[in-house]
Order: C-alpha cells, then sequence, then structure tokens
C-alpha cells in the first residue's frame, strides 16, 4: 500500500464522546474518540463537480465570496504554543492577476472558494507555481493553479520559521513530477506547508499517533465563544481544519450546535473523517 491510506468511513459526531458545551467539565479533562487514519481530500475531480451540482450549476468560483462569511477563524496550538492562526487580518483575498504583482519566490499562495478546499500552491518565479494536485506534484503559471479562484499569500498563517527562499524554491521544484504512491503528503497544504518550514510533521505518518493529543485546534465563534478539539498528529488537524474551509462557517456552527443540542431531526451519517477529541471554551 505504500504510503496511500485507504479511505474509512465512522461513525457521526453524535456518537463520539465530548465533553460538556458550558465549558464546565464534569471529568478530567475530553474524552478521547478513536484515532483514525484519514484519506486524501485535495482537489478531487469528483468533488469539484459535486460542488458544482450543490450550487445549482454554477462554477463555485464565479460565486461572490466574501472571506468573513465563509471562512472560520481559528488557531492551532502545539501544546501551549500557537502554531498557526487564521483571524481577519488575514481573509483579505486578491485576483490571480492582483497576486502575480505581489509574490515574491518562496511564497505560499491560498487559493480560496465558497464549497471547496483550499487550494495551496508555492510561488517560484516567473509567474510559476509548484503545488499538489489531484495526486501529482505539478509546475503551473498561478492564474492556472488559481482556477478563477481569489487567492491570500499565505506566509504568517504558519508561525514555524521559514526557511530561506531559495530553499523553499528548491524543495518544491525538486518534487516536480512526484505522484501516486511516491506522495508523502495527503493535500496542497501540507505540501506548500512543507516546502516551506521542512517540518516533518506535515508529511504522511510524520508522527506517531499515539499516547495523548498535544495539538489543539480552537475554532472561534464569536461572542467570545470557541470550540475546542484535539488531535494526536498535525496531519489531522490540519484534515479537519480544510473540512472546516470546504464546508464554510454556518455549517460549522450548524454542526456544533447538532453536537451539543440534538433535534429529533437526523444527523448526517457521512463526514470525511472523525475528530480524536472535543472540548467547548470560552476565549479569555
Amino acid at each position: 500500500m505504500g504510503n496511500q491510506v485507504e479511505k474509512l468511513t465512522h461513525l457521526n459526531y453524535k456518537e463520539v464522546p465530548t465533553a460538556d458545551p458550558t465549558g464546565m467539565d464534569r471529568d478530567e479533562g475530553p474524552r478521547i474518540g478513536v484515532s483514525y487514519i484519514f484519506s486524501n481530500d485535495d482537489d478531487e475531480l469528483e468533488q469539484q463537480q459535486d460542488s458544482v451540482h450543490d450550487l445549482g450549476g454554477e462554477n463555485p468560483a464565479l460565486q461572490p465570496y466574501d472571506p468573513q462569511l465563509h471562512e472560520v477563524e481559528c488557531s492551532v496550538y502545539y501544546r501551549d504554543e500557537c502554531i498557526y492562526q487564521k483571524s481577519g487580518g488575514h481573509l483579505s483575498t486578491y485576483t490571480p492577476e492582483n497576486l502575480l504583482n505581489r509574490c515574491k519566490p518562496g511564497d505560499l499562495v491560498e487559493f480560496v472558494c465558497q464549497a471547496q478546499y483550499p487550494h495551496w500552491v508555492v510561488y517560484v518565479g516567473d509567474f510559476q507555481v509548484v503545488h499538489l494536485h489531484r495526486l501529482e506534484v505539478v509546475n503551473s503559471f498561478l492564474t492556472d493553479a488559481s482556477q478563477g479562484r481569489r487567492g491570500r499569500i499565505a506566509n504568517q498563517l504558519y508561525r514555524y520559521k521559514p526557511l530561506s527562499p531559495a530553499v523553499v524554491v528548491r524543495n518544491a521544484l525538486e518534487q516536480v513530477g512526484c505522484k501516486d504512491r511516491d506522495l508523502s503528503w495527503r493535500n496542497s497544504e501540507c505540501f506548500a506547508a512543507w516546502c516551506r518550514y521542512g517540518k516533518r510533521e506535515f508529511k504522511i505518518g510524520g508522527e506517531l499517533r499515539i499516547g495523548k493529543q498535544p495539538y489543539r485546534l480552537q475554532i472561534r465563534l464569536g461572542d467570545k465563544r470557541s470550540h475546542t478539539l484535539e488531535f494526536q498528529s498535525l496531519e489531522d488537524l490540519i484534515m479537519e481544519k480544510r473540512r472546516n474551509d470546504q464546508i464554510g462557517r454556518a455549517a460549522v456552527i450548524q454542526e456544533l450546535s447538532r453536537q451539543f443540542y440534538p433535534s429529533p431531526l437526523s444527523f448526517p451519517s457521512s463526514l470525511p473523517y472523525l475528530p480524536i477529541a472535543f472540548s467547548s471554551t470560552i476565549c479569555q
């Protein structure tokens, strides 16, 4: 099976042990669910077709896109250290043509669109990018890789110390042509972040999923409230963070409200994968 991991199904969120939604946990901490090995999530043709169908047959890239409305503000912690943060100041987007005037070699670019996973690329100069797309690392023009989506320079989202621009570009170009079983990354974000920061945590199997969950994804819900999920690996956390961006802020809030206050209506029985543990907190 090599580096490829089979897609697994799982129980829905109603069957996952959770902490008290008021933030007053009666136990010593979040109860632990089941650890899962997750599948690829990135830019598959079937997912793009589903997105067009969901939006009434219109291309999602042509839909009005408001980052404040659609995107989920969140922070990622490794134990007590914040290693990623997306907030209002990081949500501005630009057209692909505008991005060409802003990008420098070694920059990371995140393309966003309603009802699609974010797509990350590494800008390597001369209007070109390297990115993981449909299970292959390819070299494309930035405007082609955007597929009409708006984007942003994403250098400031992760707080790791970056490698030099020359090393970032070299890391990306050396992987062009890598595909299928030879891939070490599950999605475009993990690949681009690995190129810039060189950390094995972004690779498939880069961390063992045993013991305590050291990673926390804090989702900001507004009104000084947040929801926290815990994971055994950064790779798993990124998968959940990307799923939240794909389904959108309103759907994430609705999902959490159903989890805490289930209604008589049936809950979706099939979701991409299962987070490791849950808790709910109040932002200070």
